[in-house]
C-alpha cells in the first residue's frame, strides 16, 4: 500500500478485496464529524461527482465518520483507525483532528483521480479491504514560507494550506515581514503596506548575480485576506505561525516610518525598501517608541490570529547587525540605561520585551536560535535553524524547541549537483538526504527530548520568483520530510528508502493530479531551469552542527 507518509499499522485483506462504490453513496457522521463530513462531500465530491446524502435511519452508509477516543488507534488526540470491508469505511478518529488525518488516508486509498477538481468519465471508484491504524510522531510538523522576499498572492497560500494537509503537515509558519517587504495589513500603520509591501526591482539569482529583473515587486495580505486564510486552515487542523521579524530584517518598516531606524546615524528617510539579498545594516532603534510601535503591530496580529489557531507568534530575532547601534549615541546611551551586555544585550532586551508581553496576552513567543543568547522566559520556544546545537541547548534549558537546520531542511538548497539545477544554492539536499533527517539529536536525553516539539522544512524564497518555482524546490522534498515528522521511523541509516521510492511512484500521480510543479525523478524540465542565473552551491557534505 502505497501510503505517504507511512502509517503506523496496515493489515491488508490476504485475498485483494476491494469494496466498490456505487454512483451515489451516502455518508453518516456522527457526533463531531460535521465538519470533516463537509471537507470530504466538498473535496471527494469534486473529484468523484458523488454528492454524499446523509443516511437516512436504519441504512448502513458507505462511509461512516466516528469521533471517539477509545476507538481511534493509540493514544493522543491525532490518533485515527480505518476499518474498510464489505460494509463499506469506517473512519474513527480520537478527536476531530484524527478523523480528519483519517480522512486524508482514505482519499490516497481512492486513488491519484480522487485529487482532481472535477470526475474524469467512466471513473470506478473502490477501496481495498485493509485496517489501518495511525497516529503521529511529533505534534509539530511544519512548512516555513517566506512570502517577504517573493509575495505569494493569497490563493496559493490557500493552496499550500491544502498540499501541508495532504501531507499530514500541521503547521504553516508565515515569514510576513523582512528588508525586501512588509506582507500583511496593520490598520493603524498604513505605510507599512502603501511603502513597505513594494520594492523597485530584485536580484534574478543569487545576491552575487549581476543580473536584475527590473519590474516593481510587492504586495500584501489585507486584514480579510489573512481571516480568511486563518479560517482556512482551521478547517484542514493545521495552525497558522505569524512572524514580524524584530529588531532585525525591518528595512521596509523603517523605509514605511523613517522614525524606526537610528536616525542619529542613518538617513532613514532616504532608505527604501530593499531590493537585494543578504542582510542589511539598517535595523530597528532601541527606544520606547519603537516598542510601542510594535506593540501597536502586535496587538492587531493577535487580533488576526486567534490564540486557538496561532498559539505562538514568531518574533524572528536573528541576523541582526550592531554596527548603527555601535555608532548611535541613543543606543549608547540605552545600554548604559539598561545595564545591559553591550548591542549584544539590547538585541536581547528586544526579545524579551516581547516575550513577556506576548506571554501576558496568553501566546507563546518562538524565535529563532539567536533568541536564546539573552536568557528567555519560560514558555518561550525555539527555532533551530543554525544546526542542531542551539535546539540541543534550548531543549537542556527546558525550553521547547522546533528543529529546522538549514544543513538538513532547508528547501531553497538544491537537490541535486548537477549543472541544470535552477539556482542553485547550498549544499546538495536530495530527497534521500531529507528522507533521513532525524529531528531528535541522539545525545539529548529522554527529559531534554520530551522539549522538541517537532520540525519544520523552511522555504526561503529570494530565488524562487513565482509559484511554480516554489513547487520544484519544496517537492517531493516535502513527502519525505511529511514521513520524518508524522511516522515512527527507524534510525536515519536503517530506514528503507528504496521502499520509500517505490511508494513515491503512487505519490507523483497525487502531486500531478493536485498540479503540482515538482521535481521529477530524472532532474529539471528544461521549463523548469534557469541557465545563467547565478546561484551559490557549497559543495561537500553539510556539517552536523
Amino acid at each position: 500500500m502505497d501510503l505517504i507518509p507511512a502509517p503506523q499499522v496496515v493489515l491488508l485483506d490476504e485475498g485483494g478485496r476491494r469494496f466498490a462504490f456505487g454512483s451515489d453513496p451516502v455518508l453518516d457522521a456522527g457526533p463531531g464529524a460535521a465538519a470533516v463530513a463537509r471537507w470530504l462531500r466538498r473535496e471527494l465530491g469534486a473529484a468523484t461527482g458523488w454528492e454524499l446524502p446523509a443516511a437516512a435511519a436504519g441504512v448502513t452508509a458507505e462511509l461512516r465518520l466516528r469521533v471517539d477516543p477509545d476507538g481511534a488507534a493509540g493514544p493522543g488526540p491525532e490518533a485515527y483507525r480505518i476499518e474498510i470491508g464489505p460494509d463499506g469505511a469506517e473512519l474513527t478518529g480520537a478527536t476531530a483532528t484524527g478523523l480528519f488525518w483519517g480522512a486524508q488516508t482514505l482519499r490516497q486509498l481512492l486513488g491519484p483521480d480522487a485529487y482532481r477538481k472535477a470526475p474524469l468519465p467512466g471513473r470506478a471508484w473502490s477501496l481495498p479491504y485493509a485496517s489501518v491504524a495511525d497516529g503521529p510522531r511529533f505534534g509539530w510538523r511544519g512548512m516555513m514560507l517566506d512570502v517577504a522576499r517573493h509575495f505569494m498572492p493569497k490563493d496559493g497560500v490557500l493552496r499550500y494550506i491544502d498540499l501541508l494537509a495532504a501531507h499530514k503537515l500541521n503547521v504553516l509558519h508565515l515569514h510576513l515581514t523582512d528588508d525586501q517587504g512588509w506582507r500583511i495589513e496593520i490598520e493603524r500603520y498604513p505605510r507599512l503596506t502603501e511603502v513597505g509591501g513594494w520594492r523597485p526591482r530584485s536580484r534574478w539569482g543569487h545576491r552575487a548575480s549581476p543580473l536584475w529583473n527590473e519590474t516593481p515587486h510587492g504586495g500584501y495580505y489585507t486584514r480579510d485576506d489573512i481571516r480568511e486564510i486563518v479560517a482556512y486552515a482551521a478547517e484542514r487542523h493545521v495552525r497558522v505561525v505569524p512572524e514580524i521579524d524584530v529588531p532585525g530584517h525591518s528595512q521596509a518598516a523603517i523605509a514605511a516610518y523613517p522614525e524606526l531606524g537610528n536616525t542619529d546615524v542613518v538617513d532613514t528617510a532616504a532608505l527604501g525598501v530593499w531590493d537585494d539579498w543578504g542582510i542589511t545594516e539598517n535595523v530597528l532603534a532601541p527606544t520606547e517608541a519603537v516598542l510601542r510601535f510594535y506593540e501597536g503591530v502586535f496587538e492587531e496580529l493577535l487580533e488576526l490570529f486567534p490564540a486557538e489557531v496561532s498559539p505562538f507568534v514568531h518574533v524572528g530575532g536573528d541576523e541582526c547587525p550592531k554596527a548603527q547601534w555601535k555608532a548611535s549615541a541613543v543606543a549608547q546611551e540605552r545600554i548604559r540605561e539598561l545595564g545591559v551586555d553591550g548591542e549584544d544585550g539590547l538585541q536581547a532586551w528586544f526579545v524579551r520585551h516581547f516575550d513577556g508581553w506576548l506571554a501576558a496576552r496568553g501566546r507563546r513567543l518562538i524565535g529563532w536560535d539567536e533568541i536564546l543568547e539573552g536568557g528567555l522566559a519560560e514558555g518561550a520556544a525555539v527555532s533551530s535553524w543554525r544546526g542542531y546545537a542551539g535546539g540541543i541547548a534550548a531543549a537542556e534549558a527546558g525550553h521547547d524547541v522546533v528543529m529546522c537546520p538549514e544543513q538538513q531542511v532547508y528547501l531553497d538548497h538544491r537537490q541535486a549537483g548537477g549543472p541544470d539545477e535552477p539556482v542553485p544554492i547550498g549544499y546538495v539536499r536530495s530527497l534521500e538526504d531529507v528522507y533521513r533527517f532525524e529531528p531528535v539529536p541522539p545525545k539529548l536525553s529522554p527529559e531534554a527530548a520530551a522539549h522538541v516539539l517537532g520540525a519544520q522544512a523552511n522555504v526561503w524564497t529570494e530565488v524562487m520568483e513565482n509559484q511554480g518555482r516554489v513547487d520544484y524546490q519544496v517537492f517531493p522534498r516535502l513527502a519525505a520530510f511529511a514521513e520524518v515528522v508524522w511516522s515512527w521511523q527507524p534510525a536515519p541509516q536503517e530506514r528503507d528508502f528504496a521502499r520509500f521510492e517505490e511508494r513515491m511512484g503512487a505519490h507523483y500521480a497525487r502531486l500531478a493530479a493536485q498540479g503540482v510543479d515538482y521535481r521529477p525523478p530524472g532532474g529539471p524540465l528544461p521549463r523548469q531551469r534557469r541557465p545563467g542565473v547565478l546561484g551559490r552551491p557549497i559543495e561537500g557534505t553539510p556539517p552536523n552542527v
